[in-house]
């Protein structure tokens, strides 16, 4: 698994392409793996190393906002990480077929004054045939929770793999 987490280079009749392994059509074992790389790259907080897994004209729906391109990923991912403090995810595997994965996920974060809530989620994830995702249709809501209700204490950065997942936790 480590081997798929840096981008391979591929070579193309018009140029160098980026691949992000695992490819479509996934199986079960490749759309749990591309998740959990998902749910790593979110957890790094880096909005320019997020932002490569996607297409250079990647369409998402995240809540009611609409974006199109690296670019405009990039200016998300910044502004949501300014506000989203101490930012923990967890993300699930709900469903695949073909190039398309469907997640589950859950994740928990406070404001500049101290708020905890907890963020939950649905994604319909569509990949192109060298594994960068295209489109991204998210549907998100958010509870306030106190800190003692809190379910995720792992040091910032990617989830251990002994931390137990959503549905471990009851989520």
């Amino acid at each position: 698994m480590n081997d798929q987490k840096a981008p391979i280079i591929a070579a193309k009749n018009e140029g160098v392409i980026t691949t992000r392994p695992p490819l479509p059509p996934f199986t079960h074992e490749s759309a749990v793996q591309k998740v959990r790389l998902a749910e790593d790259g979110w957890n790094s907080r880096d909005p320019e190393k997020v932002a490569l897994a996607y297409t250079p004209d990647s369409r998402w729906r995240n809540r009611s906002e609409f974006l199109n391109g690296r670019a405009e990923i990039v200016a998300f991912l910044r502004r949501k990480w300014a506000k989203e403090l101490d930012y923990r995810l967890i993300k699930e595997l709900w469903a695949f077929a073909g190039n398309r994965i469907a997640v589950r996920f859950a994740y928990e974060w406070h404001d500049d004054s101290g708020n905890w809530l907890r963020s939950y989620g649905n994604e319909n994830w569509e990949f192109d045939e060298n594994g960068l995702m295209r489109l991204r249709l998210a549907s998100i809501n958010d509870l306030p929770i106190k800190d003692t209700d809190r379910k995720y204490h792992w040091p910032l950065g990617r989830r251990p793999d002994e931390h137990p997942g959503l549905s471990d936790l009851g989520l």
